[in-house]
């Protein structure tokens, strides 16, 4: 097959028709095999009614409903799991996002050899202060802590070679840093597009306030995990063992005061208050990197690596 389209939604009955006539439409155009993966992230509204109709007109169309809402990195997991494309795409189902960048985005990745190639809403007609800062702001942020030199990691609009999403797990609100878990997978090869941004036609957007909270703390994650998921005594060791000399240093240096002028009153000074506090964060740090070691030693997954190529 040549191409997975998923498209995670809530509450999106109105546009889906829309949706897959127009995939449709230029899908068929182009002369692809295709399918269409809708993953239904517990709508309360008809959405999942609309996806049935849909598959019955069209089997091309496939469908997958949570019983609840888990968030949309759930649903791009589960839907990466089921694609049979060898270039997957994501879009979002709200009309934002246009089938018509499908074939460049297919082009990309099918000719251009490139891994993954991340959509970049260049003109965005979204609220200037409520999304379009924020995101200008986490991008930048996101950029200078990865590495990766995209203008916009939130983008729903997404190519991805088929090995691409068989090796990454997304979950939490990952889907954000999908560029960065790619590149931890070993898929280094990531381009960017400059795509077309719709105006929202139907419903309201899904994301509230918490995302300026969820966003930064899973960026903090997803770095920590890529950096120090397999070695946490590295992070945790080398952060404690700094707190510890630091403490060791204060407390030895009103040690010797102390016996270079006995009148020198050591517990009287906020300073050695200070270096205890320290020498304690110092060693607990150390015994946090140590626990973190033996708990990622055990783990079922500790010799779970990604291998390119194998001759047997």
């Amino acid at each position: 097959m040549d191409l997975s389209i998923v498209i995670p939604l809530f509450n999106e009955e109105e546009s889906l028709p829309e949706l897959e006539a127009w995939i449709r439409k230029v899908v068929e155009r182009e002369g692809y095999s295709y399918e269409i993966i809708m993953v239904d992230d517990g709508s309360k509204d008809k959405s999942w009614s609309v996806i049935e109709d849909l598959h019955s007109k069209n089997p091309k169309v496939k469908g997958i409903k949570f019983r609840r809402n888990y968030g949309k990195s759930a649903g791009l997991n589960v839907g990466f799991a089921a694609t049979q494309g060898d270039v997957v795409i994501t879009m979002d189902a709200d009309l934002q996002d246009s089938p018509e960048e499908i074939p460049e985005l297919y082009r990309m990745i099918k000719e251009e050899g490139y891994d993954m190639v991340s959509g970049w809403k260049k003109v965005r007609h979204d609220p200037m202060f409520t999304k379009n800062l924020p995101s200008k702001f986490y991008n930048w942020t996101a950029r200078r802590l990865t590495g990766i030199m995209l203008h916009d990691f939130n983008c729903g609009l997404k190519s991805y070679s088929s090995r691409v999403v068989k090796s990454v797990e997304v979950y939490g609100e990952m889907h954000r840093y999908i560029p960065v878990l790619a590149k931890w997978a070993g898929f280094k090869n990531i381009g960017e597009k400059v795509v077309q941004h719709q105006e929202r036609k139907y419903g309201v957007t899904k994301f509230g306030l918490e995302r300026f909270i969820r966003g930064p703390l899973d960026l903090i994650s997803v770095i920590f995990m890529s950096r120090f998921g397999k070695r946490p005594m590295h992070f945790f060791g080398a952060l404690g063992a700094v707190f510890f000399v630091i403490g060791f240093l204060i407390l030895g240096g009103l040690s010797v005061a102390k016996l270079m002028y006995q009148e020198y009153g050591i517990t009287e000074r906020p300073l050695f208050f200070l270096g205890i506090l320290v020498l304690i964060i110092g060693t607990q740090l150390f015994l946090t990197g140590f626990l973190a070691e033996m708990i990622s030693r055990n783990a079922v997954d500790r010799n779970n690596y990604l291998i390119e190529k194998r001759h047997e």
